[in-house]
């Protein structure tokens, strides 16, 4: 009887190691989650409404913030962590790649577009937005394109692709505009608001997100022609193949069952804090091509 005992205890040992070694290892970020129980999330505190602080509490919210939620979900059931702490580190459009580089942030989803250059520094996920580059601009302003700027203060936020595109248009087209570099978006819509810019160029969807803020939405227009076109995507470190692939997974599985949708709706088309106000920005031909089939590649 003690001879089966022990064979039965060495059987189950020698399983359990089988199936020990069967499992993928941890390793990267997944590897620095499970040993430390914690994964630290960089949120923006202006970008509306895909990552933003708009209550009391001072925690973010938006639609980007939804995605990271849903990560977070996946990789407390595959790690069998229902306890893993979630941590919030603020990060700027100059300082969310530095961040996400050194470890301090694990997984940053916010309004990030897409670059090749950007590539060699980070790795994105699959899109989750599409957006074009416009104009912000009082409705009484007389602005209803680039061609109206020449001579006039211009507005953008530092660090970001809008930026560069905008300093190159502005040399390259001879429009003579004075562009003004303000640290985030809060800041830039503050500018335009004030007085100090005529107009502000970013990306559409956030330019739908500032004017929902302001005490008078409706005394805000969006302009111009579409200029710069990009994808947002989360970003994660390079060379962590195991980290991206449950980004991706997550994302895969929000798009082809069609859970998207109605967390697209309730930050685009449903009314959002802190005014309530409905942004009005229905999703667009080109993220719906994303959500049939998922790419994290720059816009061509």
């Amino acid at each position: 009887m003690q001879k089966i005992t022990l064979l039965a205890c060495s059987l189950g040992l020698l399983l359990g190691s089988q199936v020990q070694a069967n499992e993928t290892p941890l390793t990267g970020t997944l590897g620095k989650i499970a040993s430390t129980n914690s994964i630290t999330l960089g949120y923006r505190d202006a970008s509306v409404p895909f990552s933003y602080v708009g209550d009391h509490s001072g925690k973010p919210m938006g639609y980007s913030v939804d995605l990271a939620s849903k990560i977070v979900e996946r990789i407390q059931q595959q790690l069998a962590r229902p306890d893993l702490k979630v941590k919030y580190n603020l990060v700027t459009s100059q300082t969310r790649i530095p961040l996400v580089q050194n470890g301090t942030v694990d997984l940053e989803c916010g309004s990030t577009g897409v670059t090749a250059e950007r590539q060699k520094q980070v790795a994105f996920s699959y899109g989750f937005i599409y957006v074009k580059g416009q104009l912000l601009t009082a409705k009484d302003s007389g602005i209803k394109g680039f061609a109206d700027l020449r001579g006039k203060n211009v507005v953008t936020t530092a660090g970001t692709t809008n930026e560069r595109f905008l300093k190159s248009y502005n040399v390259d087209h001879k429009i003579d505009m004075f562009v003004i570099s303000a640290k985030d978006h809060g800041e830039a819509f503050q500018m335009l608001q004030s007085g100090r810019a005529a107009a502000f160029y970013m990306d559409d969807a956030l330019l739908y997100g500032e004017r929902a803020k302001a005490n008078d939405p409706h005394k805000w227009v969006v302009v111009g022609e579409e200029q710069s076109r990009e994808i947002y995507s989360c970003m994660v470190r390079k060379d962590d193949p195991q980290f991206l692939a449950l980004v991706n997974g997550v994302l895969a599985d929000l798009y082809s069952s069609g859970e998207i949708n109605g967390i697209y709706q309730r930050w685009f088309e449903q009314p959002i804090p802190p005014k309530g106000l409905n942004l009005e920005f229905p999703m667009t031909s080109e993220l719906k091509a994303i959500i049939a089939k998922p790419v994290s590649d720059p816009v061509q």
